[in-house]
């Protein structure tokens, strides 16, 4: 493989914005996922909006969307964009033993989407754990990941499996 080098770390070897001043604007795609595990019976009362803090499931889908626009705000080095969708999903599959997330996200600009569509899978997740914590402690957030991205130079990348 050939030598890589870090974007984000200047020659002197300090964190640093990237530069994306100089490339051409494309469609960016993101898409992420999360999950989290819990109890079958907390899993029931999620699906009824049977939890003490009410409705999981769409409190969680706004969080996310919430966090996608403020990603900038959160991760050091990521540049402001201009999204043109963010849409969150949350759903329960009983057969997984979790409530399944997935952000897509989309931006016509000079840089990808990930980190936005990564960020609103992971407040979603984060959201859910927080409503759901009191009646499962043993409740788990993960993987968080990445399930594909397209735009930009680098074309087109999906996760097998």
């Amino acid at each position: 493989m050939a030598e890589q080098r870090l974007t984000h770390v200047g020659s002197d070897g300090r964190a640093s914005m990237v530069d994306v001043g100089g490339k051409p604007r494309t469609e960016r795609r993101a898409v992420a996922e999360s999950r989290v595990t819990t109890s079958l019976e907390v899993l029931e009362l999620i699906e009824r909006d049977g939890t003490p803090k009410g409705a999981v499931l769409s409190t969680a889908e706004i969080a996310g969307v919430q966090a996608a626009k403020r990603t900038a705000e959160l991760i050091p080095l990521c540049h402001p964009l201009a999204l043109s969708l963010v849409e969150v999903h949350c759903s329960v599959d009983e057969h997984a033993g979790a409530v399944l997330i997935r952000a897509e996200v989309r931006c016509t600009g000079q840089t990808g989407v990930e980190m936005e569509a990564l960020t609103a899978a992971s407040v979603a997740a984060l959201t859910v754990y927080d409503m759901i914590k009191a009646l499962d402690r043993a409740a788990a957030i993960g993987p968080t990941l990445l399930r594909e991205k397209s735009g930009g130079a680098s074309g087109t990348w999906r996760r097998d499996g």
